[in-house]
Parts: C-alpha cells; sequence; structure tokens
C-alpha cells in the first residue's frame, strides 16, 4: 500500500501518521542532510532495524522534489552493493523512506583498522562498486555523487560486501544532463567546464576513488591557504579540466602498473576516450590476477592521516555556493544551444597549473575535459567565469551536499576548524599502531552525506 501512493497521474491516498509510529520506533535523528532527516527505526513486530529518511513537504519544492526522485530511483534498483528501498509512506506533509540499515565501516576505517592492506583490497572494493555503477548504468541512472563517504560496509563482519548509499543526486539519464552537481574533488571535467555530461562522471569518479585507496592522496589538490576559498576553487578546476595528476614517488613506488593504467584510463579528460564501468571490470586488474598482494597499509594509512583526517572536503558551504551560482547561467542557455560558454585558454598572466603534490592536505578530485555535446571536443583548460566567482563569500563550514540548503541549515553548519573532530584523533591513534577505539552510533548533522 505505501508503494501504491506515489503512482505518477494516480489521485493521492494518503498514509495517516499513525500507519507510520504504529509500524515503527522513530529513534533520534541520527543526523541532518540537507533535504531530509535521517532516523534508526525499529519494526515493532521484527524487532529489525532500518534507516528511516524524513523529508518535510513544508520544506520547499527542492525537498519535495528530491523526495519523489530518490523514490523514484531506488524503487527502479535492486542490487547487492546498493541500500535497497524497504518501504515507502507519504502523509500530507511527509515522506517516510525506509532503506536497509548498513551497520558497517567507510572504508577509510576499513583500512585503517587492517593490519594488511594490499592492491587486491583495494581491487575487491572497486569491483564491487564497479558492478553497483554497471548496474545502474544499464538502466540509464547516473549516480552523479560517488564518493568514499558514499561506500560503506553493509555489516562488520570480515568478509562483508560493500554498499552506495545517497541516491537523492541519482538521475535518469533521457538525454545529456545540463545541472551541474556532485563534491568538488571528484568532479569530471566536463562538469566542470560546463559541459552537458552523463555516466562517465561516474568513472571519472571511480577513478579518484581509486586513486585515493592506493595512494591515500587527492589526485588534485591546492597549496592555497586552507581559508582561500577563491584562489583555492580556482586552481583546483584548472587542474581537473587540465587532466593534471601524476603517480607520485615514493607512494606510486609499489603499485602496479596496471593498476596505474585502469586509474588513467577511468580518468581520461575525454570522456569518450573513458572506460565504461563495465570495460573497467573486464580489466586485469580487476577481473584477473595483476593486482598485486604486497602490503602497501603504512604508507596509504600515512597519507590518510595527513590528507583526509581534518576531512577538509566536507568543508561545504563553498560546495552549495558554488553549485548554486554554477547553476545560474543556465537559466539563458535552455534556448537551443546544448554546450556552456566556456574558456578555452587560460588567462593572460596566469601560470600554468603546477605539477601535484600529494603531500599537501587537500582535495580530491576527477580530471578529464569532455567533448563538446554536439560532437566538437571542447579544449578546456580554464574553468568558465561563473565557476570562478564562487568561493568569494564562503566561510569554514562542515557538511557537503551539492544545491544550496535553506539558509536556516546552512546557518546553523558552522563548525571549528581549529581542533579536531573525534574521529581525527582515532585516525591518528590508529595509524601510530594503537587499538580502535569502539564505533560509536553515527550521530551528528555535520556528518558525511548518507
Amino acid at each position: 500500500m505505501p508503494f501504491g501512493c506515489l503512482t505518477l497521474g494516480e489521485k493521492k491516498d494518503y498514509n495517516n501518521p499513525s500507519e507510520v509510529t504504529d509500524k515503527y520506533d522513530l529513534g533520534q535523528i541520527v543526523k541532518s542532510e540537507e533535504f531530509c532527516e535521517i532516523f534508526r527505526a525499529k519494526d515493532k513486530n521484527t524487532l529489525k532495524m532500518f534507516t528511516c529518511k524524513k523529508f518535510l513537504k513544508k520544506d520547499g519544492r527542492k525537498v519535495r522534489k528530491a523526495a519523489k526522485n530518490e523514490i523514484l530511483i531506488l524503487k527502479m534498483v535492486k542490487h547487492p552493493n546498493i541500500l535497497q528501498l524497504v518501504e515507502v509512506y507519504e502523509t500530507r506533509k511527509e515522506y517516510f523512506l525506509f532503506l536497509e540499515l548498513a551497520t558497517g565501516r567507510e572504508v577509510f576505517d576499513w583500512i585503517l583498522d587492517q593490519g594488511y592492506y594490499s592492491e587486491r583490497d583495494t581491487s575487491n572494493v572497486v569491483r564491487q562498486v564497479l558492478e553497483a555503477v554497471a548496474y545502474l548504468h544499464s538502466l540509464n541512472i547516473v549516480h552523479r555523487n560517488l564518493k568514499l563517504e558514499n561506500l560503506v560496509y553493509f555489516n562488520r563482519l570480515k568478509h562483508s560486501k560493500i554498499v552506495i548509499s545517497d541516491f537523492h543526486l541519482a538521475k535518469l539519464e533521457t538525454g545529456l544532463i545540463k545541472d551541474p552537481c556532485g563534491t568538488p574533488e571528484y568532479l569530471a571535467p566536463e562538469v566542470v567546464g560546463r559541459q552537458r555530461y552523463g555516466m562517465p562522471v561516474d568513472c571519472w569518479a571511480l577513478g579518484v576513488i581509486m586513486y585515493i585507496l592506493l595512494s591515500g592522496n587527492p589526485p588534485f589538490y591546492d597549496e592555497t591557504d586552507d581559508d582561500d576559498y577563491e584562489n583555492h576553487d580556482k586552481n583546483l578546476f584548472r587542474k581537473i579540466l587540465a587532466g593534471d595528476y601524476e603517480f607520485d614517488s615514493p607512494y606510486w613506488d609499489d603499485i602496479s602498473e596496471s593498476a596505474k593504467g585502469l586509474v588513467t584510463r577511468m580518468m581520461e579528460v575525454d570522456q569518450d576516450q573513458r572506460l565504461t564501468a563495465q570495460e573497467a571490470i573486464n580489466h586485469e586488474w580487476i577481473s584477473g590476477n595483476a593486482a598485486s598482494n604486497k602490503n602497501i597499509k603504512d604508507n596509504v594509512c600515512a597519507q590518510i592521516e595527513k590528507n583526509f583526517a581534518k576531512a577538509k572536503w566536507k568543508k561545504a558551504v563553498r560546495v552549495t555556493t558554488m553549485m548554486k551560482r554554477l547553476r545560474a547561467p543556465e537559466k539563458g542557455a535552455d534556448s537551443g544551444t546544448t554546450g556552456p560558454a566556456v574558456a578555452t585558454s587560460p588567462a593572460a598572466g596566469e601560470p600554468a597549473p603546477a605539477p601535484a603534490d600529494p603531500q599537501a592536505p587537500s582535495d580530491p578530485s576527477a580530471a578529464p575535459a569532455a567533448a563538446a555535446p554536439e560532437g566538437e571536443p571542447a579544449a578546456v583548460t580554464e574553468p568558465p567565469a561563473e565557476m570562478e566567482a564562487v568561493a568569494y563569500d564562503v566561510t569554514p563550514q562542515a557538511a557537503a551536499e551539492v544545491t544550496a540548503p535553506p539558509e536556516e541549515e546552512a546557518s546553523s553548519a558552522e563548525a571549528p576548524v581549529e581542533s579536531p573532530a573525534p574521529e581525527e584523533v582515532d585516525l591518528l591513534s590508529r595509524c601510530n599502531g594503537e587499538a580502535p577505539t569502539p564505533l560509536q552510533p553515527a550521530a551528528g548533522a555535520g556528518d558525511e552525506q548518507g
């Protein structure tokens, strides 16, 4: 019954709020996201635990649209590496989505707790995500927000599977997509360059994920001062557009040529030359025996500690500001033009991008400059002007989503940057060989998304 009330074109048959509370015990809010609140819910009959996402209709059209989109997408998919939608209720004031509950750790946490970590472990993680992405692409679904924070272990068993979460930005590809969204450090060049885009953006993001898992470093970073968001974003986007990343020594010295080759093919600047998810699955590093079994844990752990413990990429007010402004020029672009106007050469007097140095703490990102939608390749080496202006008025705040949240949410997202978060201290202690602290239940509105 709960699913039936959402069929398009039918007269609404709203659920009574008591139908939700009669079946489920909703605990306290685990975290607040851009469009919804997340609870842990217990089925009163079976005592089984679920994740509940509650969207309030009064919060506006964008919230209602996000809820409907996530419901539409999740009702289409059934795959072992995707968190499954269990039940949906729509009342006159809310949408309630009940999903499987993943109780395992994020991938970073898993790596840090291992005594032995090799390319084969990375290959196993990447293979599972590739299989889920290939399945989504077979249904013409683009996830658009693949990142390490959205990959979690389903449970705490030794051989737990990886699952992808957070589908509120996923989109059915009925043609090339024009609205930019995603997390900056994982954005494909075609998104940065305001090109129309499609499924290749997911493969690019997976290339970024693979790069980080093998080295502990982001492929793209900028040495600009942490608080200089204006220049940081400009330089980050230039590097993404140019595909300016390297397999730096000593971090990549012990990594196989096969692994480097797959990263390179998944991070092709030209989206038409980029491997598809299925082609990547067929690569020898994923499906063959090319992945090395050498222990790379110490090197990777040290770099994770250096680059990601501060969770710099979660300071996302600049993300939401960027995406909001990035969409604005599209208002005049709906009249037949299919490609955005972008600069094709660096501005006079501006230095060329510096070679990547993963030692600097920074953000992970992706790098191919995509072909123009009408078939003519666009040699994009400079981010569009509207993209350069993004970070002028931002402040260091935590949480990372893509479309601009309501003002009251944005103002409440501030978090001090100076003192390390509890999870940062945990990362440092585990990298130094100390016993891992017990994993606490997720709590806090500023944590990673979904």
